[in-house]
């Protein structure tokens, strides 16, 4: 039983991952695709409005991706508590070997530091 569980934890990291890199590819890719297009008009000396839907386009699509990104980080973080619960905590699943190095603690907030601590 402990056989099929790694099996299947082993199937699933990987589909996870292959999702993580798709996600940067894409990330990547579109990162370029908008950076270019300013570029590419002034070097065309068009207009400022040339293109400009598109460009929008494009980041709107980026920010899609940074969902996407996030809501993969998140099922990452759940697949991690799910092996656990399935007893294979000890088993290293992921990555080159070791211990994942610990998450840190996000917040998402910033807070405004006083000048004296600069």
């Amino acid at each position: 039983m402990l056989k099929q569980r790694r099996l299947a934890a082993d199937a699933v990291a990987k589909a996870l991952f292959d999702a993580e890199k798709a996600i940067d590819a894409a990330i990547a890719s579109t990162a370029n695709l908008a950076g270019l297009m300013p570029v590419s008009r002034q070097h065309a000396n068009l207009s400022v409005l040339v293109g400009q839907d598109a460009l929008m386009s494009a980041i709107e699509t980026m920010q899609a991706l940074g969902h996407a990104r996030g809501n993969i980080v998140e099922t990452h973080r759940h697949l991690s508590l799910t092996q656990r619960d399935i007893g294979l905590s000890a088993v290293t699943l992921f990555g080159g070997g070791g211990d994942k190095p610990p998450t840190p603690g996000l917040t998402g907030h910033l807070s405004a530091v006083g000048r004296d601590a600069a």
